[in-house]
């Protein structure tokens, strides 16, 4: 007999219901300013006073390329939201930048993991369905003025109708 089948499957049974599993959970955070990067030490054979050898602890010295990585990062757009684990996450992900740009190029898939979590890339931000807006300086004295005006006479300000004939 035609039309008959299997019935439907009980919609609370069903695997997409395109909700949220989990409610959204909101958390009120404490953004912290950009620390400098530490001073690190680590250890090296060497020799002591007395010229036998001996562990001396060697000031580690930051390349050129990771102080800018790091300046370069005050400027993210979301760094007015890092907290302090974030900046402590990007101080271990300077460390990795440090030695890849020292000549340990098998760090170089941890630096790009850990950099495509701030969205560092385009793709990256497409991932996190991250957009940063982009305001002309047009956009933004019309915002301004819109702000300031305190009438519907003064926002259409200097709008002229132009007449159809």
């Amino acid at each position: 007999m035609p039309g008959k089948g299997r019935p439907p499957k009980n919609p609370a049974q069903r695997a997409r219901r395109n909700k949220d599993v989990v409610e959204l959970r909101v958390v009120e955070i404490q953004p912290t300013q950009q620390p400098k990067l530490p001073t690190l030490y680590f250890d090296v054979l060497g020799k002591d006073k007395d010229g036998e050898a001996a562990v001396v602890k060697k000031r580690f010295t930051w390349p050129k390329t990771t102080q800018d990585w790091w300046a370069m990062l005050a400027r993210h757009p979301l760094a007015a939201e890092f907290t302090e684990l974030d900046w402590a996450y990007l101080a271990e992900t300077a460390m990795l930048h440090a030695q890849f740009w020292k000549g340990d190029t098998k760090l170089a898939s941890e630096l790009r993991l850990r950099e495509a979590k701030y969205g560092f890339t385009p793709e990256d931000r497409a991932r996190l369905r991250m957009s940063f807006a982009l305001a002309t300086g047009a956009e933004a004295d019309t915002a301004t003025k819109v702000d300031r005006a305190v009438s519907a006479r003064e926002r259409m300000r200097g709008i002229t109708r132009k007449d159809t004939a």
